[in-house]
């Protein structure tokens, strides 16, 4: 209860200082937008990958993490407003992990995803790849992701670590397996004209990095399926544990995975294609690496917000469609699950 007064008195002193602002209303732990719309979602990763975060100084960080911590016990100092407060939280979610508050290693946090993945998005994409390259490239990729998604995992209940080598050495052998032997077909084509199978190829990188983001879904929360995951009512008290909604949430992941990469690995190629043919780097060949960089970077910051912002990180679902054991233990019409990223 004293927690309760002490956080609702900093609620009305931020609230006080706030009256000629635009921020909403500061509420600790909870998004700044809307999650039920898409526009709100979009905003809303906008900010979790937000790469100026990267540059937070670690003084900077102590202030912030400071700041929360006198608006939890209701000490904040007077003037301290809405605005201020949703910037303290930004730079604490971007930085430290929310179950462990140990710091997140930067290449690895979510911020840092675009930023430090752009440069292995080019060397997916480099045309004339021989099968090392291939293979390099894939796996550098597939690495990435992986010390991504344990450096941002639920640390809340304890995993092995066989499960994330498990995910990690399917995503690869997948990845490489499918852009390895789709280039050899390629390269086999007869019909082809040697510019439409270098189009081709560029394109290859795709379906295998989407079969392989599929297969470390699978592979990483097949537990999940055969457990179930946790369903909360709206009051946000848990009902029971659901196999169906598992289904769903591992669904929604996979397609946001599949969804991710076709900007980053589609759109270049093809604009790349038309600006090959301009006199400006026809003339300067040089300027086709630093471009097409230029190119996978704009695709890369535009997927990435987009495809995470497909679905609610808490989805909603009707208790009809779920086990009767379920639909019993709960008068609420509807359900919530963490569906996860």
């Amino acid at each position: 209860m004293a927690d309760t007064a002490t956080t609702a008195s900093a609620a009305a002193a931020a609230s006080a200082a706030n009256a000629s602002t635009d921020a909403p209303p500061f509420q600790l732990g909870k998004p700044r937008f809307q999650q039920t719309s898409f526009y709100g979602r979009f905003r809303h990763f906008l900010d979790i990958i937000d790469p100026r975060t990267l540059f937070v100084t670690e003084r900077r960080l102590r202030e912030a993490v400071q700041l929360l911590e006198d608006y939890k016990h209701g000490t904040l100092r007077p003037g301290v407003t809405n605005e201020q407060l949703w910037s303290a939280q930004k730079i604490k979610q971007a930085i430290l992990h929310p179950d462990t508050n140990e710091k997140i290693f930067m290449p690895f946090r979510m911020s840092g995803y675009i930023p430090f993945g752009t440069p292995i998005v080019v060397g997916l994409l480099l045309p004339n790849q021989t099968l090392a390259s291939t293979v390099f490239w894939q796996w550098l990729n597939q690495s990435h992701n992986a010390c991504v998604n344990y450096a941002n995992r639920n640390a809340t209940k304890p995993s092995p670590a066989s499960k994330f080598i498990q995910g990690y050495l399917g995503a690869v052998i997948s990845a490489v397996s499918i852009a390895v032997g789709l280039n050899v077909l390629v390269q086999k084509a007869n019909k082809f004209t040697p510019a439409t199978r270098l189009l081709v190829q560029r394109f290859v990188p795709f379906p295998a990095v989407a079969s392989a983001n599929i297969c470390n879904v699978v592979l990483m929360r097949y537990g999940e399926l055969e457990e179930g995951i946790d369903v909360l009512d709206g009051d946000g008290n848990l009902v029971g544990s659901s196999k169906i909604a598992a289904r769903h949430a591992l669904l929604e992941t996979a397609l946001t995975r599949v969804v991710l990469p076709m900007p980053i690995l589609v759109l270049p190629p093809i604009v790349m294609s038309m600006l090959e043919k301009t006199a400006l780097l026809q003339a300067r060949p040089r300027l086709l690496l630093p471009v097409q960089s230029l190119v996978c970077l704009a695709a890369f910051g535009l997927a990435l917000p987009l495809a995470i912002s497909l679905f609610p990180q808490m989805s909603e679902i009707e208790t009809t469609q779920l086990e009767p054991e379920i639909a019993r233990a709960t008068s609420s019409r509807t359900v919530v699950y963490n569906k996860g990223l």
